[in-house]
C-alpha cells in the first residue's frame, strides 16, 4: 500500500516537501488554512486603488540552496544588487553615507574613509568577512544533508572566528574588531533581524541569527526574486502539483490525533488519516493542535511597513537615492543605537526607530501595474527592530512607532517623505500572528538553533538526524521551526522529506 503523507501548511517548505515526496511515489495531501499558497512568501496588493503586488512579509532570498532549486526544477529569476547596503550618518554638521557594494571596490573603500578618516576600518571589514566566509563555506554544503557533528564543522575553520561567532557574544567581537560605531552597527543588524536580543546576550541567540544570515549558498548574498516572493511559491506550487501532490485550500486544521498506526488530522468538514504528518506551522501551534499546553509562546520583535512612493526622496548627503535604496538602507542602526533600542523595549517602553528599508522596484519593476511602472513610483519595505508585541500592542503605540520611523528617515532626507507616500501598510507582530499563524509574530517560528549536532547529541532516528523530529515519530516538522529552518530556504521541507524517505 502506498504510504500516505498529510502536510499541514502550503508555505514554501510544505510545497518543497510535497514535491519531493510525490515524486518518490507517496500519496501526498497538503492542507492550507488560507485561500492561497505561500504562507509568508506571497505577493499581494497592499494599497487600495494602486496596482502593486508587494512581497508583504518575506521579501528576499538567500538561504534557498541553488542545489535545491535545481533539483526541484524551479524556473526562477533571482537578481543580484550592486548595492549591498547604505547607512546614512550625520557627524559634525555633515551628512554622509556608508556605501557597501556587493562587490566591495573603490567606492566602498572611499565611503569607509569618508566616515572614519582612513582605510583601517575598511581593512578590518574585509578581514572579518573573509573569515566569516570560511564558516559559511563549511556550513552551506551540510544544510541538505543529515545534521553534521559540531566537531566536523569546527575543524574546518580557524579557531578565532569560531570563538567570535559560536562561543562568545557577538558584541564582544564587534567591539574588538571595529572601532567605529556605525560600522559595528551595520555588521550587527544581521544578528537581530527577527531576533529580540542584546548583542551581549549570553544565550548567543543573536550569534545564531547572524550565522543564518551569512551562510546562504556559501556567500550570504541576498537576492531579489523577480515577480516578488509570490513568484517563488507559485513555482513551488506548480512543481508540487505536477509531481502529483494534492493541495487543498481553505482547510484549517483544528486537531491532530496520534495513534500507534496512523495520524488523524481534523478540520471543519474534513478528516484526513495518514501514515505520517509533516507540520509546516510553528511547533507551538502543533502542541496546541495535539491538545497540549505549550510552556512558552514565541514572540517576534519587528514592525513591518510596506510603502508606495510617487518617487524616491532626495538624500541630505546628496547621494543618488537609486544607489542608496537599492540595497539595505540602514536607518539609525549604529551599534549604540541598536543596544539602546533593545534596552528601551526590554524595559517595556517604545524604542527609538531603528531598522532597515529596501526598494524592490529598483531591481524589479514587474510587481507594478503598467501605469505605475511607467511613472517614477517606487516601493519601500521596512523591517523595524526591537519592537515586541508587548510594546507595540499598547494603545496608540503602532501609530507612534510609524511616526518615529518616518521622522527618523526625514532626518537624513533633503525633503520630507510624507508628500511622496501614495500608500502605507503597517504590521505588528500580533497582526502578523493573526494573518499567518505565526505565534507572537515570530518570523522563525521560535529562536534559531545551531545547524549542527552538539557534543551530547546522539540521534537514533532519521527524523532526529535530519533535525525534523517531534515527540511523536509519525509527526515531523517541515517548516521554519525545524532545525536549520528560518527564512525562505526550503531546507526544512527538503529535510523532512528526506527523513520520511529514509
Amino acid at each position: 500500500m502506498t504510504e500516505r503523507v498529510v502536510i499541514v501548511g502550503a508555505g514554501h517548505n510544505g510545497l518543497v516537501a510535497a514535491t519531493l515526496l510525490a515524486r518518490a511515489g507517496l500519496d501526498v495531501q497538503v492542507l492550507e488554512r488560507l485561500g492561497h499558497v505561500g504562507g509568508a512568501a506571497v505577493s499581494a496588493p497592499a494599497f487600495d486603488g494602486y496596482d502593486a503586488r508587494l512581497s508583504r512579509f518575506s521579501y528576499l532570498v538567500s538561504l534557498f540552496p541553488q542545489a535545491l532549486i535545481d533539483e526541484l526544477g524551479l524556473e526562477l529569476e533571482l537578481r543580484s544588487r550592486d548595492t549591498a547596503s547604505f547607512t546614512p550618518w550625520y557627524r559634525d554638521g555633515h551628512d554622509g553615507g556608508l556605501l557597501v557594494e556587493t562587490d566591495a571596490g573603490d567606492a566602498t573603500r572611499a565611503s569607509f574613509a569618508e566616515l572614519t578618516g582612513d582605510d583601517r576600518e575598511f581593512d578590518a571589514w574585509n578581514a572579518f568577512y573573509d573569515e566569516v566566509s570560511t564558516v559559511a563555506a563549511a556550513i552551506a554544503p551540510t544544510l541538505l544533508e543529515p545534521l553534521p557533528h559540531i566537531g566536523d564543522v569546527r575543524d574546518r575553520v580557524a579557531m578565532a572566528i569560531w570563538t567570535d561567532l559560536v562561543e562568545q557574544p557577538l558584541g564582544a567581537a564587534l567591539r574588538r574588531r571595529f572601532s567605529d560605531d556605525v560600522v559595528r552597527g551595520v555588521v550587527s543588524t544581521d544578528a537581530l533581524i527577527g531576533t529580540f536580543a542584546s548583542l551581549d546576550d549570553l544565550s548567543l541567540v543573536q550569534n545564531r541569527c547572524f550565522l543564518y544570515h551569512l551562510i546562504g549558498n556559501g556567500t550570504g548574498e541576498w537576492r531579489v526574486p523577480v515577480g516578488g516572493m509570490g513568484a517563488v511559491t507559485a513555482e513551488l506550487a506548480r512543481v508540487a502539483t505536477e509531481a502529483g501532490a494534492t493541495i487543498r485550500l481553505n482547510s484549517e486544521v483544528d486537531g491532530i490525533d496520534v495513534s500507534d498506526v496512523d495520524v488523524t488530522v481534523c478540520g471543519d468538514g474534513f478528516v484526513e488519516r495518514a501514515d505520517r504528518v509533516l507540520f509546516g506551522a510553528a511547533p507551538y501551534v502543533l502542541e496546541r493542535l495535539l491538545g497540549h499546553s505549550p510552556a512558552t509562546k514565541p514572540a517576534g520583535a519587528q514592525l513591518k511597513l510596506n510603502v508606495l512612493l510617487s518617487r524616491l526622496p532626495e538624500l541630505a548627503s546628496g547621494v543618488d537615492p537609486r544607489i542608496a535604496f537599492a540595497g539595505t538602507f540602514h536607518l539609525d542602526e549604529s551599534f549604540d543605537q541598536l543596544q539602546l533600542a533593545w534596552a528601551t523595549a526590554a524595559s517595556g517602553d517604545l524604542p527609538p526607530a531603528t531598522g532597515e528599508f529596501y526598494c524592490h522596484t529598483l531591481t524589479d519593476r514587474s510587481i507594478l501595474g503598467p501605469e505605475l511602472r511607467d511613472s517614477e513610483a517606487q516601493t519601500l519595505t521596512y523591517f523595524g527592530l526591537h519592537t515586541p508585541p508587548g510594546v507595540l500592542d499598547a494603545p496608540g503605540a503602532k501609530d507612534e512607532a510609524v511616526a518615529r520611523v518616518l521622522a527618523a528617515l526625514n532626518a537624513h532626507l533633503a525633503e520630507p517623505i510624507e508628500p511622496l507616500i501614495l500608500g502605507l501598510e503597517a504590521k505588528t507582530p500580533t497582526e502578523i500572528e493573526h494573518e499567518l499563524w505565526m505565534p507572537g509574530g515570530h518570523i522563525f517560528h521560535g529562536d534559531l538553533s545551531w545547524p549542527w549536532l552538539e557534543e551530547d547529541e546522539h540521534p537514533r532516528t532519521p527524523a532526529q538526524r535530519w533535525g525534523v523530529a517531534t515527540a511523536h515519530p509519525r509527526i515531523l516538522l517541515c517548516g521554519s521551526g525545524a532545525r536549520r529552518g528560518g527564512a525562505v530556504s526550503g531546507i526544512g521541507g527538503h529535510n523532512a522529506a528526506r527523513a520520511v524517505l529514509a
